[in-house]
């Protein structure tokens, strides 16, 4: 058994050092790309013709500028070096270059004299738009959904989340296969489990791909279902989950760190952490809770990585507790909250704002929201004034709307934040005496994954008396199986 725990440790060491020397590389490499990052927005006028309404988009409302910087902020994270950077304002989007000619031939002569390398563009390109581009540009072009991957696959380190880098950046591929290189012009012959005769190479490329998918969404199975059981071996120990969630670079990890006294890593950097993590921590009347760190939301967060990241943000959705953690230094705040919000609604989180149904209606689920909490992060950053407004702005605000400002760096208003989590938990809970029969372990540890026994002992009988606290969305189970306990 210690032969096989020492093997094992070997094996991750060397995956790790392996890892590390990819990155090592890749840096290198990245480090020498001279890098170009175009943002090319809609006008706000342009956006309301082709039916995008600009004051109900999150990414709309951001400013252009704040939208270019969170690109370089996107080619840093992968160490790019950014040598321009440039705002196309559109009136039109062109189904074969997105942009308009005169704007790709402004931006040809820029690559020219900049000897750039690479072209990062803002924005969704259908794969004809990123061919016809990178033609014009004589140069490599990525998108904004490419851009993102490639930091995923750079981050990830678990098991599961590279699974779900690869699963994406798969499915991204697949659409990109178009006829825009010589190769897939060949036809090769083959037998029938190979292909069948006249099998062009991108219809090779499809399957080999599509066969590559099945594997990793069948690996991805195993992998959820073991994360399932762990869920089910804590909810066994009725601790309540407390989840971080918001916009990538708001500070959850280093927020984490401070609440868990953990060492998760934690950089001013966008996408800094990917790979789900969980610590039990002690609330002030000592309470244990599992607080669990998850990925950054980010604007036009692309669709099939919302789908493969569903699995890891699992313990969001199913949490007690959720903690909005916001950058309110970030000039950008407010369209970033409203992003998360957006984003935890895709998700069916049931402490998500309203969202508009299809026909324009706010939209609630049935379900009893779960309980949020905003976390106003970074209040060091802030000049003293904004600080004291925001102090007197949260203090005005009703107490179960209140956020919480804070400074994880410092530690500045954790000790509140702790006691509002504490709050939260116990609101709307139910305690309820239940009396069992000695035989009944069954029963007894049926209670335990309903709520929290604070008491247990016995009664003159024998019989066991369990006091329960019970959240209200459990009190319904826990009445119809013990009509006769008596609620305290």
């Amino acid at each position: 058994m210690n032969d096989q725990i020492i093997g094992k440790a070997k094996a991750n060491q060397a995956i790790a050092d392996t890892r590390k020397a990819l990155d090592d590389i890749e840096r290198d490499i990245a480090h020498g790309t001279r890098a170009y990052v175009l943002g090319p927005y809609l006008s706000p006028r342009a956006q309301t013709k082709i039916g995008h309404d600009p004051a109900r988009s999150p990414a709309a409302a951001r400013a252009m500028e704040a939208r270019l910087e969170e690109a370089i902020g996107l080619a840093a994270a992968i160490d790019l070096t950014v040598a321009g950077k440039g705002i196309a304002q559109l009136q039109a989007l062109r189904p074969a270059t997105y942009l308009g000619k005169g704007k790709v031939e402004e931006i040809e002569a820029l690559i020219k004299e900049g000897e750039i390398k690479l072209v990062i563009v803002d924005a969704p390109l259908s794969p004809i738009q990123q061919r016809n581009l990178e033609k014009a540009w004589k140069c490599k072009v990525i998108d904004r959904t490419g851009l993102i991957l490639e930091i995923f696959g750079r981050r990830a380190r678990t098991k599961e989340g590279a699974l779900q880098v690869e699963l994406a950046h798969l499915n991204y591929q697949k659409s990109r296969l178009v006829r825009s290189w010589t190769h897939l012009e060949r036809q090769r012959g083959g037998f029938g489990f190979l292909g069948g005769p006249g099998e062009t190479q991108i219809e090779a490329d499809r399957r080999q791909i599509q066969e590559r998918v099945a594997k990793i969404e069948r690996d991805l199975e195993t992998v959820v279902r073991t994360r399932g059981l762990h869920r089910q071996s804590r909810t066994k120990v009725p601790y309540p989950v407390v989840a971080l969630v918001g916009y990538t670079n708001a500070g959850k990890s280093t927020l984490f760190n401070r609440l868990a006294g953990a060492d998760v890593f934690a950089k001013d950097l966008l996408f800094a952490t990917l790979d789900p993590t969980a610590r039990a921590i002690r609330l002030p009347h000592g309470q244990k809770v599992i607080l669990t760190d998850s990925v950054g939301f980010i604007s036009d967060l692309p669709t099939m990585l919302v789908a493969a990241f569903r699995a890891t943000l699992e313990d969001v959705i199913e949490a007690d507790v959720i903690l909005h953690v916001r950058d309110v230094a970030h000039e950008d705040t407010e369209a970033q909250s409203a992003d998360v919000d957006a984003i935890l609604g895709d998700l069916g989180v049931r402490g998500a704002k309203a969202v508009m149904g299809a026909d324009g209606a706010p939209f609630q689920p049935a379900e009893p929201p779960t309980p949020l909490i905003e976390v106003w992060n970074k209040a060091d950053l802030l000049p003293e004034h904004v600080h004291d407004q925001l102090q007197a702005v949260a203090a005005n605000r009703a107490a179960q709307e209140r956020p919480a400002l804070v400074s994880a760096l410092t530690g500045e208003g954790i000790a509140a934040l702790l006691q509002r989590i504490e709050d939260k938990l116990a609101r709307g809970t139910t305690n309820y005496l239940i009396t069992l029969e000695p035989s009944d372990g069954a029963g007894l540890a049926w209670l335990y994954t309903q709520g929290e026994v604070l008491e247990r002992r016995e009664d003159t009988k024998g019989r066991i008396l369990a006091m329960l606290r019970v959240p209200p969305q459990r009190k319904d189970r826990v009445l119809q199986r013990f009509p006769e306990a008596k609620e305290r």
